[in-house]
């Protein structure tokens, strides 16, 4: 018999194809009164509430149908989130211009730099603070989503200069 994760996102298919969206996990936890069902989605430029909730509104329903899990059980729709690991050319396509954050299972340094997507052999192409870097999926250990702090805290932009007002010129 398929494990319960399998038959859940078995279910789950047919309703993310009709939405749009990506299943990227099912992870079972929780304790012995209540478990956790929590499923995984998301799709370029993200997933909108109603889709959550209409995700969510029908695997319920099949879960109940199936009465797969025995006792009560909370099911929990969600994105990601940046600590989810991309490891498929469908993630690495969704976030392509995206911040990344790649460390290897050779104990090189932690590389970080801009998606720019796999070329045609697999690898992953990612322009960092050096330049662009060629990655070898397979010397990686971890490949997540991250924050761009040198472009969010605006280090690196051009200054405008100021009147005398004040004002931005």
């Amino acid at each position: 018999m398929a494990d319960i994760e399998s038959i859940i996102k078995t279910l789950a298919e047919p309703i993310v194809a009709e939405l749009d969206v990506d299943l990227m996990g099912v992870v079972l936890g929780g304790g012995k009164e209540t478990r956790l069902v929590r499923v995984v989605v998301d799709k370029k430029g993200g997933v909108s509430l109603e889709e959550l909730r209409r995700l969510s509104r029908g695997l319920s329903l099949q879960l109940d149908a199936e009465d797969l899990i025995s006792g009560k059980y909370h099911l929990e729709i969600s994105s990601p989130g940046l600590d989810w690991p991309l490891t498929t050319a469908r993630d690495f396509a969704r976030y392509e211009g995206g911040w990344l954050r790649i460390s290897f299972g050779d104990g090189r340094p932690v590389l970080e730099g801009e998606n720019l997507g796999l070329n045609a052999d697999g690898d992953l192409r990612v322009a960092g603070l050096t330049g662009e870097s060629v990655v070898n999926l397979e010397e990686t250990s971890k490949i997540i989503r991250t924050v761009n702090w040198g472009k969010a805290s605006g280090r690196g932009r051009k200054k405008s200069k100021r009147g005398k007002s004040g004002a931005r010129n």
